[in-house]
């Protein structure tokens, strides 16, 4: 499909071999993540995409290829400004620009709820303790969460957890939040408070970079859908092309497996 001209992160070529190339985790991938994107990544277990996502941010380090992020190519120790001066690259940075939501919560069991979100954007911002216990309450409001500010934890069920998750991310305010299969790790029950979480997030025009098995959410809220199999980015297109219109004979094998 074309590819618009505000890509916010452009993947090129990327790899990430194993044992001297003899698994190819990520083979040659290719892709533009435009503003606005909400991309859903989808295939079988071992296709890439968990490897594909982390590699965004480097928590893979990419056997090659580039990933270009405002600009910038992030796979590189240094770049050079539009002044053609050579500038080392600062990852914690670019980091701090994308968001991160895991299977797991992440959540420090010994600290707060509250803590817990206000702790990155002092720490590592600077920002005002004030003032982001401030915009965090709003944050947990918005999830309905607010009454649990002051809780623990291991006091919130596995979905109140991993919305929590999300509304820490947003503290540091990212240009794009990345999705490493958020709803895999919950009871049944819990998956539609968190997606709902991510709905809204979406409506309102975040960037957002999903892998999920949730194909009910791919085909509902992506804009744009990739089905990675082997490694390769197989197949992409809008919801509608991918679900309706299948053209490679691995998507059409994968969908008679997972849409019974």
């Amino acid at each position: 499909m074309a590819i618009r001209d505000n890509a916010l992160i452009q993947v090129k070529n990327l790899k990430k071999y194993y044992n001297r190339g003899a698994i190819k985790a990520l083979d040659d991938v290719s892709v533009d993540i435009n503003k606005g994107d909400v991309m859903v990544v989808i295939g079988p277990s071992g296709s890439g995409k968990s490897t594909f996502l982390r590699s965004l941010n480097l928590l893979e380090q990419p056997t090659g290829g580039q990933i270009i992020f405002g600009g910038v190519d992030i796979t590189k120790k240094k770049y050079t400004d539009e002044n053609g001066k050579s500038i080392k690259l600062n990852l914690d940075e670019h980091r701090q620009r994308m968001g991160m939501v895991f299977q797991h919560f992440n959540l420090f069991p010994h600290m707060t709820i509250i803590d817990n979100m206000t702790l990155a954007p002092v720490q590592v911002k600077g920002k005002n303790k004030a003032e982001c216990e401030k915009r965090a309450l709003k944050l947990l409001e918005r999830v309905g969460l607010k009454d649990r500010a002051n809780a623990y934890p291991i006091q919130l069920s596995g979905g109140q957890k991993q919305r929590v998750a999300i509304v820490r991310a947003l503290m540091m305010e990212p240009e794009v939040m990345l999705f490493d299969e958020p709803t895999s790790a919950l009871d049944p029950e819990m998956v539609g408070e968190v997606l709902e979480v991510m709905k809204e997030l979406a409506s309102e025009g975040m960037t957002m970079v999903c892998v999920t098995h949730e194909m009910g959410f791919a085909r509902e809220v992506g804009n744009r859908v990739l089905f990675m199999a082997d490694g390769k980015l197989v197949e992409q297109g809008t919801p509608d092309e991918i679900f309706n219109n299948p053209k490679s004979p691995r998507l059409k094998e994968f969908f008679a497996q997972v849409l019974k």
